[in-house]
């Protein structure tokens, strides 16, 4: 989906020349560590994530590690070329604390790229009420991420926190994404084709621990209203899109 969203490009930081240490933070599979070192094969790409998810057969230049990114970094200083973050919300307890160790361990003239998903479904003309699912959707995920102190409310703070740190030549961008094939336009019909199938497979793994532990649902209760959520996507007369912001940044120096 964000391949599309970006003309295939996979990532929108204009670096000039190939970065020769990078890192993912939360790499997940590890599907965008091979793909960039595949394009690069001259970067030694490392993926971080707690779950050891990631396959064994990858490119010779790309590694992945088991740890925690919101721990204190014991990486060298000065040390990562580019840096990446891809839908890490509601992982980081503190964002200025995390940007912090990506300042002090990135080189001078290095870049971070960040993109991050609202979790706030909008339509422009008014077709998404109120009172429908995926706005109680939305509604219920900001009150259980205030309970969980780690807001999505955050992702419209980050370029703020990035510049605060230090970062330079800081862009911010937001896309649009439908969140089915509901509009005309062939590209943004497909974008959203791949969000429908994004949101429905993902909505379970989403909700279920906020609901339930947090909001103190029943996992009946939960099923029921993740169930309803799904049926909502499927809608068509609502136009619903969710907001990707997408930053990048540099550290000052060379």
């Amino acid at each position: 989906m964000f391949l599309i969203l970006f003309d295939q490009k996979l990532h929108i930081a204009p670096i000039t020349s190939s970065p020769i240490r990078v890192i993912d933070l939360g790499c997940g599979t590890d599907i965008w560590c091979m793909d960039f070192a595949d394009e690069h094969p001259s970067s030694d790409v490392l993926g971080v994530d707690l779950s050891p998810i990631q396959p064994s057969f990858t490119p010779p230049n790309c590694i992945f590690e088991i740890d925690d990114v919101t721990s204190s970094w014991t990486w060298p200083l000065n040390y990562f070329d580019f840096v990446n973050i891809r839908s890490l919300y509601g992982s980081i307890a503190s964002w200025r604390a995390l940007y912090a160790e990506i300042f002090n361990h990135m080189t001078p003239g290095g870049y971070l790229h960040q993109l991050e998903m609202s979790v706030q479904f909008e339509s422009d003309d008014g077709t998404l009420a109120s009172d429908h699912v995926l706005s109680q959707w939305s509604d219920v995920f900001h009150d259980a991420s205030k309970k969980f102190r780690e807001s999505f409310y955050e992702v419209w703070n980050l370029s703020r926190y990035i510049r605060n740190q230090g970062f330079v030549d800081a862009v911010e961008r937001i896309y649009k994404v439908p969140v089915n094939g509901w509009p005309a336009d062939p590209h943004l019909k497909e974008l959203g084709r791949w969000d429908y199938l994004h949101i429905t497979q993902g909505a379970e793994g989403w909700g279920l621990m906020l609901l339930t532990k947090v909001m103190g649902w029943s996992v009946q209760e939960a099923q029921v209203f993740i169930a309803k959520f799904r049926n909502g996507v499927r809608e068509r007369k609502e136009h619903a899109y969710l907001e990707v912001v997408v930053i990048h940044a540099r550290k000052p120096g060379a």
